[in-house]
């Protein structure tokens, strides 16, 4: 695929997340309805990071001329999803609740931040 694919493809997965996982931090937890738009979230994160992760850095250093800093979040969304999941079938709320607060932040907050900076494709679609 190539890079423009790939861009939208992550862009496509990534912004319902935005607002479903803004959603599910503030909607009342154990629901039937945090429970199935949760596991949408999850897959959806899990899809995007993994596109991600066929995207090449464009921007500041890389690492076999392929990965950026940038993608140390699709690897911490790739560690995390998992994770949260294997904890709350567990019974584990809390650790649960941790990750998926620090995915939500780390994976879309800051890394959406970053895909701002100039040189990105989204700092020319805002900025020009």
């Amino acid at each position: 695929m190539d890079y423009n694919t790939l861009m939208f493809l992550h862009l496509y997965t990534v912004v319902p997340c935005v607002f479903i996982g803004g959603y599910l931090l503030a909607v009342k937890k154990g629901t039937q309805i945090h429970k199935q738009l949760g596991k949408v979230y999850m897959i959806l994160m899990l899809f995007t990071a993994l596109v991600t992760l066929f995207i090449p850095a464009y921007v500041g250093p890389t690492i076999f001329n392929h990965f950026g800093w940038i993608h140390l979040f699709s690897f911490l969304t790739i560690w995390t999803v998992p994770t949260a999941y294997i904890a709350i079938k567990k019974g584990n709320v809390k650790a649960h609740k941790r990750k998926m607060v620090l995915l939500y932040f780390g994976a879309l907050i800051i890394a959406g931040g970053f895909t701002l900076m100039p040189g990105r494709y989204l700092h020319e679609v805002f900025f020009g």
